[in-house]
């Protein structure tokens, strides 16, 4: 990769420059990719072909202290009867091998709003879901504020990275390299 093609990585994915030269530090930053565009990239990826990637799906529902704001015109009673309910889901996506040393992650977070506490909830324990309820739950109705976030661990591990997040918005697929290299 030429230094003016890192330098373009660099602008397009929000990646610091302090990661793209040959330092060794850990770095983690956000990373300019719509999250539905990730997760759908994704899902087409592991459909058409075994892929190199891991990928780990957790949801935490938790309960939050109501924040004081005049808008809300609470007294204090109130505020100790109600809690926010809030839903954190987190797509993890690794290389198949961990030691290339890179980590893309997609976080929805929807506070679902001011509840009265109830013991029906399954509040605090982290569940473990899959690809498609992420997708269908959180992804696809645009629940909550999503976000996508990198971290890779060396310049390799960032080359490597940058590779996929290029090949993420290009929609470009394994199966279609190939297909075009055949031809």
């Amino acid at each position: 990769m030429t230094e003016g093609a890192a330098t373009g990585l660099s602008d397009r994915f929000g990646i610091s420059e302090g990661l793209m030269s040959n330092s060794t530090a850990v770095e983690s930053f956000p990373v300019d990719i719509d999250a539905a565009q990730v997760v759908r990239w994704l899902m087409t990826e592991r459909a058409a072909t075994r892929s190199a990637l891991t990928t780990t799906v957790n949801c935490l529902t938790e309960l939050r202290q109501i924040p004081m704001r005049s808008e809300f015109h609470l007294g204090d009673e109130e505020r100790e009867d109600l809690t926010e309910l809030a839903t954190v889901a987190t797509l993890e996506i690794a290389p198949m091998h961990e030691r290339e040393g890179w980590l893309l992650t997609v976080t929805v977070e929807d506070e679902i709003g001011p509840r009265v506490l109830s013991n029906g909830l399954d509040l605090g324990a982290e569940q473990q879901i899959d690809l498609g309820t992420f997708y269908n739950k959180f992804i696809r109705p645009g629940r909550g504020v999503a976000s996508v976030a990198a971290r890779a661990d060396s310049p390799s591990a960032r080359t490597k990275l940058n590779y996929l997040l290029s090949a993420i918005e290009r929609n470009q697929h394994v199966a279609e390299k190939t297909s075009r290299s055949q031809q």
